[in-house]
This record gives C-alpha cells, structure tokens and sequence, in this order.
C-alpha cells in the first residue's frame, strides 16, 4: 500500500511541477520522496515520508527506545502511550527520517538549501500525533485530500507516469477525472 501511496503522491508532485525522486536507499535508510521546484530565482524543496495503512493498528511510531529498554514493551506496543512518551517517539522518529547525516548530506548535496519536511498520511488509529507532528515543524498532507486534488483541481500537467494509477484510484473514489 505505502508503494503505491507514494506514486500518488509523486503523480501529485509532477503535476504541480516538482522534479521528484523517490525510494533513495541509503543503507538501511530510506527517503520516500524528495521533490524540487524552480521559480524564476527560488528553488522549492520537500523531503516527504508517506504512511499508508488502510487499517491502521497502533501508532505511526515506535515506542521509544529508552522505554523500551525499561519496560519491554515491543517498537509497535498498541498499548496506550503518554503525550510525553508520544513527543519521544515522534523525535527519534523525525530524527530517522529526516535528521539522519546522511540524508542530510544527500539533500544538501542536490541542492543546498532550506528543505520543508512532511508527511502524508492515510488513516491514522491517534490523530493526537498528528498534532505532535505538527508541533515538530512536520507539514502534514492527507491522502485522501491529495487524491481529491488530483481530481479537481487544475495543474501545470495534465498528467505524469502516475496517471494511471491515479485514474483507477479516482474510478474506484467514484471520481471521473477530468479530461
């Protein structure tokens, strides 16, 4: 599911104009999407991480690892979390995907300048971390909102090498896309 919720949303990108690269492996590590736009003089760039679940079952991040040793509780524990145990693992999670030296490196590699940093979700089990993230200067995007963009809303391209997955994804919605 995440595969194909990051083609969306690079379909979605490509159409705004973004030049985009996705799935970079970096070790173990990866960046779903990195996208770069020119204006005239200024250069717009986004690292955006995409969590797609259609069921989610527990939180988008881990439990974090000072708790983990402490208590036992595994990465993915559904059990219920305190806000400050939430703050904890949505640091070390922003830290691992998007604070990692070498993603750094990479993105100021290919253009050195301010990066935004964002999220785009699907359904989510504790919209509460939503607003955690937010509150870390993550930008968040919801899937269901890029899809009704796509279907909407005009854009400098018609269409990229997502459109066919975007046009099944908008016939199934009960969208027609436009011509």
């Amino acid at each position: 599911m995440a595969l194909l919720a990051e083609e969306i949303v690079e379909e979605w990108l490509n159409r705004q104009g973004f030049f985009t690269i996705r799935g970079i492996k970096l070790g173990v590590h990866e960046i779903d999407l990195l996208a770069l736009r020119i204006y005239e003089k200024d250069v717009e760039c986004r690292h955006i991480e995409v969590t797609a679940s259609v069921r989610p079952m527990s939180y988008l991040t881990d439990v974090p690892k000072e708790i983990r040793k402490t208590t036992g509780r595994p990465p993915k524990s559904p059990v219920h979390r305190t806000t400050e145990e939430l703050q904890i693992g949505i640091k070390e999670w922003v830290d691992k995907k998007f604070n990692l030296p070498r993603k750094c490196q990479l993105r100021q590699k290919l253009y050195p300048g301010k990066w935004s940093y964002e999220l785009v979700v699907h359904k989510v089990l504790h919209p509460e971390e939503l607003d955690l993230f937010r509150d870390a200067g993550i930008k968040i995007h919801h899937l269901k909102d890029i899809v009704l963009e796509l279907a909407n809303k005009k854009m400098i391209i018609n269409s990229a090498s997502g459109a066919s997955l975007v046009e099944l994804v908008l016939l199934d919605s009960g969208f027609i896309p436009r011509k």
